[in-house]
């Protein structure tokens, strides 16, 4: 082995955290966050060593400096705040204090009852600058210096997120369905009050006309049907024009900032994907996938059939002009206010598309906040997470049991994902009808309301849910009867579970147990149809009870381990029906009616 050509460090830094997979991808924050690092740094010898993480915020020129403190076993920490949204930097610096190595090695020679210390406080008088130096001065010096600094090859980085993409109640409505935009800017008010975010608005672009869909997903649309909004583009315009039948450009800017005014964003749906009229058609023939007769191959999901929609090619041979286009028409709409996008799909495009475009975007906004609509591959999921995407959509809908809800509430939170996985539990969506609910009636739709309230801190309902709609369109499918996607529904914000829905809303914001992922523990319940679970932060205490049988009453215990640091017997108020209950440490008696829950604020003061 030949010599290296430069003189290796002894000083070594490994296992520094938080970071993935190498560095190559950032970890997630969320503005005001700390960041905990960790690091093993260790040499050769006895000398003592010093370290610091350095950091700095998006585009600042100088990093700050942060004492790294050792904490046993070559393990150090510290932890630095990020207070402004976008891509930070930090790094881990090393170095040997060579007056710090000095005075320990004095200190164990006094205390070790040696006398003859005249070479040792010559190298002291050296290494202090000073003519002479007696034991007293050199042990009491605070003096210190850095030699053999060491650091990593290159920083890590951590992508810094507003709260929205980290908390926030979402509702899903076809504005079609509620008068348009103007319509839909009459009812934010009350969307407010209710507690959402988020209103979040399928495609709002213009339909094409050429095999458009017609009620029920019908090959052939019949006079009057207005078509999937996902077949966007027509002579009226493409991803970057809005249909005529909701409003005008104007009215949207409008409902924009009416919804500023009550604290609600619009978010739009970007869906890459052309009805056989969008404009790039004949524009962009390239752009597009060819059969190898010429003709154009419209999209296909097994067994589902999507005539009206052409997919565009990323493996055209101008994928530049492609991937420059569909980011200018996101930044269009950052250009009209919208910093909030759901995206349809995004696993069927390439990620390294992805990840350039979101960097584009935030570079120009960095409060953009991106949700992925990716009901695919574990891997797949964590990969688009990794590539920038605030949030995604998960398994939740398909978790129901007591078994399956602990199991996944463990996976999000007890591994790497919470560093950059980011969940949001919708309850339902336009195309998912879970069988659950279609045989479980209110009570199912009650319990699941307060499970993606709880377990999640970003949650999400379609419309109609509050209406308990649960009818399929055939048995054993998860799309609804007469499914919005394809008909005008006269729609009204006045379902039966507005009310639960605006008090768990209120829940949330009021407790910070339930702004974060982290700090969940379940507890024994001695029945499998009971699930019980305590949120924790700093001094908020909550513990959530759930019957998930929504056809019988169930009873068992909750079973409060010591291990929590709950007094022996606390008051606890049920924050849905404002009753007041004790409990203690160890078996605590319950009983739900079906679909029933109690959410439980412990008194700790």
């Amino acid at each position: 082995m030949p010599l290296p050509r430069t003189k290796p460090p002894r000083i070594q830094i490994e296992a520094v955290w938080p970071q993935l997979d190498g560095g190559r991808y950032p970890v997630k924050r969320s503005v005001g966050d700390d960041v905990e690092v960790w690091a093993t740094i260790f040499r050769d010898g006895h000398e003592s060593l010093g370290a610091a993480v350095l950091h700095r915020a998006p585009g600042a020129p100088t990093w700050h400096e942060t004492p790294l403190l050792p904490v046993g076993n070559d393990r150090w920490t510290a932890r630095f705040r990020v207070d402004a949204p976008g891509r930070w930097e930090f790094t881990v610096q090393a170095w040997v204090d060579r007056i710090e190595s000095f005075r320990d090695e004095l200190r164990r020679k006094v205390d070790g009852g040696q006398t003859d210390l005249a070479s040792e406080l010559e190298e002291g008088a050296l290494l202090l600058g000073v003519d002479a130096l007696d034991v007293q001065t050199a042990l009491a010096s605070t003096a210190s210096d850095r030699s053999e600094g060491t650091g990593l090859a290159r920083p890590l980085a951590v992508d810094v997120d507003r709260e929205r993409a980290r908390f926030g109640a979402w509702y899903e409505l076809f504005p079609r369905s509620w008068g348009g935009f103007r319509g839909v800017e009459r009812v934010l008010p009350e969307l407010a009050e209710l507690g959402f975010d988020v209103v979040y608005l399928p495609p709002i672009h213009p339909i094409g006309v050429t095999n458009r869909k017609g009620r029920n997903n019908a090959l052939v649309a019949a006079p009057g049907d207005p078509g999937s909004p996902w077949a966007i583009g027509s002579a009226e315009g493409g991803h970057t024009a809005v249909d005529p039948a909701l409003g005008s450009i104007e009215d949207f800017d409008r409902l924009v900032a009416a919804g500023r005014r009550h604290g609600v964003e619009i978010a739009l749906d970007f869906a890459i994907q052309c009805s056989p009229d969008h404009p790039w058609l004949a524009e962009h023939p390239e752009w597009f996938h060819r059969r190898p007769d010429g003709t154009l191959k419209y999209a296909e999901n097994p067994p589902k059939r999507y005539q009206d929609i052409y997919n565009v090619n990323f493996d055209s041979p101008d994928w530049e002009g492609l991937w420059t286009a569909l980011r200018d028409v996101v930044l269009h709409w950052v250009g009209q206010g919208v910093q909030v996008f759901r995206v349809d799909n995004p696993h069927t495009k390439p990620l390294g598309f992805w990840e350039w475009l979101i960097q584009e975007v935030r570079a120009v906004d960095p409060d953009v906040v991106f949700l992925a609509e990716a009901f695919t591959r574990p891997s797949m999921m964590a990969a688009l997470a990794k590539a920038g995407f605030s949030q995604s959509y998960t398994y939740f809908t398909w978790k129901n049991t007591k078994a399956e809800l602990i199991e996944y509430m463990t996976e999000l939170t007890r591994s790497e994902l919470p560093q950059y996985f980011r969940p949001n539990f919708f309850v339902n969506t336009p195309d998912i009808l879970h069988e659950y609910l279609q045989r479980g009636g209110r009570p199912a739709f009650e319990a699941r309301l307060v499970l993606a309230a709880t377990l999640s801190p970003s949650w999400g309902m379609y419309s109609g849910y509050e209406h308990v709609e649960n009818v399929p369109v055939r048995a054993g499918s998860e799309e609804y009867a007469d499914s919005e996607k394809y008909e005008v529904r006269k729609r009204a914000l006045d379902g039966p579970l507005l009310p639960m829905v605006g008090a768990l809303n209120r829940i949330r914001r009021g407790n910070v147990a339930l702004q974060r992922l982290e700090g969940i523990d379940f507890l024994e319940t001695e029945n499998d149809e009971l699930l019980a679970y305590v949120r924790r932060a700093e001094d908020n205490v909550l513990i959530v009870c759930v019957n998930l049988d929504p056809m019988s009453a169930q009873e068992g215990v909750a079973n409060v381990p010591a291990s929590f640091g709950l007094p022996p017997a606390f008051a606890a108020t049920e924050l849905l029906s404002g009753a007041e209950f004790h409990w203690r440490l160890g078996r605590n008696f319950l009983r739900l009616d079906p679909g029933r829950s109690h959410i439980l604020r412990v008194e700790t003061r």
